[in-house]
């Protein structure tokens, strides 16, 4: 290591625990491993996270800005919605936590609960919320939420987990804008 600087180290090597963890989940990677990558000791991932389920659990803070996305009329959701995933799956630097919670779900209950938990507090109650405020009676609210909801995850999954080229970002961003749309509209 040739830096002292305890937050820069922290970072370094929590982004090349997030790229492993995203490309080949939680049970293949070791501790010594990301420590090898970031080119620090091991002793400081224990010291940093407490070790590999401390790495993981701050591997997997995961943020997602969906509130802009709400705010205008429910004739362009598609768009905004679309627009705010494309970026996230193309745009964002480093290896999205999200994909690491997805990628976890599968080997970890508790990534899968923590993945639930997550969509269901920063995704689909939010959505569920603009589509009852934006006229829909809250059933009708509550169901467009959870088809919108389950129709990103499943493209999500295809795309990123599976890993199955769904086309060009332009291209994407104009189909899940027209399917968001028309399950936002019933």
């Amino acid at each position: 290591m040739t830096s002292r600087n305890a937050a820069a180290t922290r970072q370094r090597i929590l982004e090349h625990a997030q790229r492993q963890f995203a490309q080949y989940g939680f049970t293949a990677i070791t501790v010594k491993g990301v420590a090898d990558a970031a080119e620090v000791s091991p002793n400081l991932i224990t010291r940093y996270f407490g070790g590999k389920d401390g790495l993981f659990l701050a591997a997997t803070q995961v943020k997602i800005p969906v509130s802009a996305s709400f705010d205008g009329d429910r004739s362009s959701l598609g768009s905004r919605l679309a627009a705010s995933i494309v970026q996230r799956w193309f745009g964002a630097p480093g290896e999205d936590p999200l994909l690491v919670l997805q990628r976890a779900s599968g080997e970890r209950p508790e990534a899968a609960e923590a993945l639930a938990a997550f969509l269901d507090t920063n995704s689909l109650e939010p959505l569920h919320r603009y589509l009852r405020d934006s006229g829909l009676d809250d059933a009708d609210a509550r169901s467009r939420a959870a088809a919108i909801d389950a129709f990103v995850l499943g493209v999500s999954t295809r795309r990123r987990i599976l890993r199955a080229e769904l086309g060009e970002p332009a291209e994407l961003q104009a189909w899940l804008s027209t399917t968001i749309q028309r399950l936002a509209d019933g």
